[in-house]
Parts: structure tokens; C-alpha cells; sequence
């Protein structure tokens, strides 16, 4: 999607570009450093003139550029040269938009490739060359496209470990010309000084072919400016990373490092940094570093450990934030709970002290109602039996209390009693025989005892009966006037046992059935027990009429 608001210029080229011949189109892209060049840097405006060139494809076609031959190319090495900083400048600072996947995982690598494949050519071209002249602008020329490099990989640093890794950059590292190499070995140390982490990322065959270059340099070139270039090189790697430095110092394949660094004789330019290096390579200063590492590794160690604790911790927390709410609610509910069954059972005792006093004021207003009612000469009578009743009542209460008192005493004792039973009828077996013949024995002593209660109960009866018969005599007696005051047949009613007891029950069945026959008004003041007089004639006439045992006729 082209975007809206298209420069005329990046409109005018792009035009131009599709119209003209392959040949012509180098020369063509050639007019983007000028639109490029007089836009202010760092400007929205230049950032809107990038986007619109990768949107018309232009920096595709500088790259399919930079892929075809030199020879063919109009302008040769200086126009390929001017398009690769064309091309990086374009790069830098873009924003794909929508086509930032293909942006970033394309594009990009295939021009650092390519600027890779450029170097080695110009390299070639280089060593190959017999004039100076030529010579000195295959150089510059090598110079642009490496700084053109190390302007696209400063731009987009997820390029470094491409660059590290490309056969073509390990081709340019191990050339024996001081120019070339001194110019790779610089733009390796301005790549590092831009992010050193890369250098670890790289597969391990590499980071060796790497130090093996720059140490063989080192030791073997006699060049200063190559030395001195491997030399900032090596101790730039060696202080950015612990594990190079010990690499270099253990490794079996760096082993007599130190000693030949001490016998090699450094310039005067870069003799600051060769006596760093060996300080590096020392026993002391590697002990240092061997210690400043496992303080580091301790340090890690426990910041992993403390973040996992920490990470621990915060994922229970919603539970043990969940528990503490829980516990709290429960207590608070139970303490609730307890502050409510306190109250009811106030509330009760209170209901429970009004409704005692409630009855208590029922039950005398009940007693002074019956008093009222109660005739004045039965008021005591009526107190004492109430009285009778609740002492009975006390004593009822009383002795249930002492008879479960001395159940719960007793109950271990007829718990053991109880086991002992147990354990015995378990113990003890007896025969069909034995036990036939026990039971006939408890039978028997059962029949005795049923046999002798029978005889207890008509004796005991049979005394009663005497008892009665005695009392009533004597009440008889009592009541029975003396013989000179006696008339008529009353002596007789004393003849026989039994004429005094039909008398007294005679007597006493008239008496209720006058009392029962009597006016209401006459009863009042009368007790429940006061005889009423009965007159002889229809005491007699009863009694002639009742057969009376123990006298003959006369």
C-alpha cells in the first residue's frame, strides 16, 4: 500500500527507475544520497522520505545492484560503494509498518551479506592490484563499504551475530594484507564497543577461529599498526567477557600465551595496552578474576534464588491472603456466636426470673383468692396441708438428688461389677447338665419366694383387718353410753362382733347422704368431716334388717 503524501522527488525517481534500461538504474539510485543528504538529519521529515523509498521498492533495487557484477555496473566500484551508504543510511532509523517481519528477517541480513560479499571482492581486487594508485582507491573504496557495515549493524544490533558468523567475515579477518585487516579488525572492535554480548552468542568453533586470527596477528605479524589493532582488539574481548579471559588463560590451546606476550617487544603506541594484557593473563589478577566471578556466580545465585522465593511467595499470597480472611471471619463469626448465646441466655435467665415472678404473683394472688374464699376457720388447716405438700415436694426433690448423687458414685463401682460379671460368664462354661440343673434350683427357690410372699400379704391383710376391727371397737366403745344411761336395745348392739361395725358403717353412709341432700346454705361452716345426728328409729330400723353373726334368736 502506497503511502499517502508521496515526495515528488522519491515519486519522480521511482518513475524513472521503471522506465529505464537495467544499465542505467545504478546511476539512477545514485540521486537518492543527494535527496538524503539535503534533508536535516534526524528529522520527521527524512524519517518520511525513508519510508517512502522502501515503499517503492528503491532499496530492493539497490540490493539487487549491489548482487550483480561489478563489471557490469556503470561507474564500477565508486557507484557500488556510494549505494551501499545509500542503502545503510536507508536502513538506519526506518519503520516498515506493516512489513516489519519481512524487514527485519530478510532484508536486512541479505544487505550485511552482501555488503560481507562486497568486502571480500574489493579485498580480492585489492590484493590483485599492481598500480598504487589503484590500490589506494580500492582501499577507500573498501573503507566505505565497511563503514557503510558498521553503520547498518549500529543502526540494528541483532546484526552483529550474523556478521560474526558469516564465512565471508572470517575470510576478510584472516587476510595477511596490514590494510585490510587493520580496517576489519577496527570495525570488530567498534562493533564490540557497540554491544560485546554478541561475541558470547556465536557458536564456539567461531569465537575460537576468531581469537586464534587475532592472536596469530598478534604474535606473528610484524606490522605495528596490525599489532597494535589486534592487540586493543584482544584486550577489548578479554575485559568485556570473563569467560574469554579465562579461556585464554586455561584453555590448552592458548597454553604459554603469557610467556610469549613477555618475550614479544610491543611499540611505543600501543606498549599501555600490551602490559594490560599480560596483567590480564597473570596468576594474580586471573585469581582475582576467578574470585570476582564466583562472587558473581554467588551474587546470581541468589538473586535467582531470591526472585524465587519472592515469586513463591507472591503466588500463595492470594491463598494465604484468602486463609488469614477466612480465620479472621471464623473467629469473628465464633466470637459473634458466643456474644449471641451470652445474650440469649441473659435473655433467658431474665425471661426465665420474669416468668418465676410472673408465677409466684399468680400463685399468691391463686392463694389469696382461695383464702378469700376459704372459710376463717379453715385458713390454718389449708396453710398446713400446703405447707405438707411443699415440704413433700422439697424432700421429693431432695432425695432424687442424693439417690443420683450416689448413682454417679457408684456407677464406676457397678461398671467393674458389671466387666467382672462379664469376664466370669465368659470364663465359666458350664454343661447343659449344670445349667439344667441350676435352673431348677432358681425355680424352685423363685416358687418359695412367690409361695412365701402369698402368706406375707394374707397375714399382713388379716392384721389390717383386726387392726380395723379393733379401732372401731374401741371407738364404739368410747362413744357408747354407760349401762345406767342405757335404754332399750342399745346394750344388744354390743352382743356381737359385728352389729358395732354395722352401726359405725351405717352411720356413716346416712351421715354423707345427708350432708349430700342438705341445702347449700346449711353446709357452710361445716368441715368435710363433722358427723351429722341420726336418729335412732332409722339407725334401728337399717340394723333389723341386717343379719348379725354371732347371737341366736330369741
Amino acid at each position: 500500500m502506497k503511502p499517502k503524501g508521496t515526495d515528488p522527488r522519491i515519486l519522480s525517481l521511482a518513475a524513472e527507475v521503471a522506465k529505464s534500461p537495467e544499465q542505467n538504474v545504478p546511476v539512477i539510485l545514485l540521486k537518492l544520497k543527494e535527496i538524503i543528504n539535503n534533508t536535516p538529519f534526524g528529522s520527521s521529515e527524512l524519517k518520511k522520505i525513508k519510508q517512502d523509498i522502501y515503499c517503492y521498492d528503491l532499496i530492493r533495487y539497490c540490493l539487487l545492484v549491489l548482487s550483480q557484477d561489478c563489471s557490469r555496473i556503470q561507474g564500477g566500484w565508486a557507484t557500488i560503494s556510494q549505494l551501499t551508504q545509500i542503502l545503510s543510511h536507508c536502513c538506519v532509523g526506518l519503520e516498515p509498518g506493516e512489513d516489519a517481519e519481512e524487514f527485519y528477517n530478510e532484508l536486512l541480513p541479505s544487505a550485511a551479506e552482501n555488503f560481507l560479499i562486497l568486502g571480500r571482492q574489493l579485498q580480492t581486487c585489492f590484493i590483485n592490484a599492481a598500480k598504487g594508485e589503484e590500490k589506494d582507491e580500492l582501499l577507500h573504496f573498501f573503507q566505505i563499504v565497511t563503514d557503510s557495515l558498521f553503520w547498518l549493524v549500529g543502526g540494528h544490533v541483532q546484526l552483529i551475530q550474523n556478521v560474526l558468523q558469516s564465512e565471508h567475515f572470517l575470510h576478510l579477518l584472516q587476510t595477511d594484507n596490514v590494510q585490510i585487516g587493520s580496517t576489519v579488525m577496527n570495525m570488530v572492535q567498534n562493533i564490540l564497543q557497540i554491544n560485546s554480548g554478541d561475541l558470547l552468542r556465536i557458536e564456539a568453533k567461531t569465537l575460537h577461529s576468531i581469537l586464534d586470527e587475532v592472536i596469530f596477528k598478534l604474535l606473528s605479524t610484524p606490522s605495528p599498526v596490525l599489532r597494535s589493532t589486534a592487540t586493543k582488539l584482544l584486550l577489548l574481548m578479554a575485559e568485556s567477557h570473563q569467560e574469554i579471559l579465562i579461556l585464554l588463560r586455561l584453555s590448552a590451546c592458548y597454553k604459554g600465551l603469557r610467556n610469549l606476550l613477555n618475550k614479544q617487544k610491543p611499540g611505543i603506541e600501543f606498549r599501555h595496552e600490551f602490559r594490560q594484557l599480560i596483567s590480564l593473563l597473570s596468576p594474580k589478577v586471573y585469581q582475582e578474576v576467578e574470585e570476582q566471578k564466583l562472587h558473581q556466580a554467588a551474587c546470581l545465585i541468589q538473586a535467582y534464588w531470591k526472585g524465587f522465593q519472592t515469586r513463591k511467595r507472591l503466588k500463595k499470597l492470594p491463598s494465604a491472603v484468602i486463609t488469614l480472611q477466612r480465620n479472621f471471619r471464623s473467629k469473628r463469626a465464633k466470637i459473634l456466636l458466643k456474644l449471641k448465646r451470652q445474650k440469649e441466655e441473659e435473655e433467658n435467665r431474665l425471661q426465665l426470673q420474669l416468668e418465676r415472678q410472673r408465677a409466684m404473683r399468680v400463685s399468691r394472688e391463686i392463694r389469696l383468692n382461695m383464702l378469700e374464699i376459704v372459710h376463717p376457720g379453715q385458713v390454718e388447716k389449708h396453710n398446713r396441708e400446703i405447707e405438707e405438700k411443699s415440704a413433700l415436694i422439697i424432700q421429693k426433690h431432695w432425695r432424687g438428688y442424693r439417690e443420683r448423687k450416689n448413682f454417679h458414685q457408684q456407677k464406676p463401682s457397678l461398671v467393674e461389677y458389671k466387666a467382672a460379671v462379664t469376664l466370669q460368664r465368659a470364663s465359666s462354661q458350664m454343661s447343659d447338665v449344670a445349667s439344667r440343673e441350676l435352673h431348677s434350683q432358681a425355680q424352685e427357690r423363685l416358687q418359695h419366694y412367690f409361695m412365701g410372699r402369698a402368706l406375707e400379704d394374707r397375714a399382713q391383710q388379716h392384721r389390717e383387718a383386726l387392726k380395723a376391727q379393733i379401732n372401731t371397737n374401741i371407738e364404739q366403745l368410747m362413744k357408747a353410753p354407760t349401762l345406767k344411761e342405757a335404754e332399750g336395745e342399745e346394750p344388744e348392739l354390743f352382743l356381737s362382733r359385728s352389729r358395732p361395725v354395722a352401726a359405725k358403717a351405717k352411720q356413716a353412709h346416712l351421715t354423707t347422704l345427708k350432708h349430700i341432700q342438705a341445702p347449700w346454705w346449711k353446709k357452710l361452716g361445716e368441715e368435710a368431716g363433722d358427723e351429722v345426728d341420726v336418729p335412732k328409729d332409722e339407725l334401728d330400723i337399717e340394723l333389723g334388717t341386717l343379719f348379725i353373726g354371732g347371737t341366736k334368736p330369741p
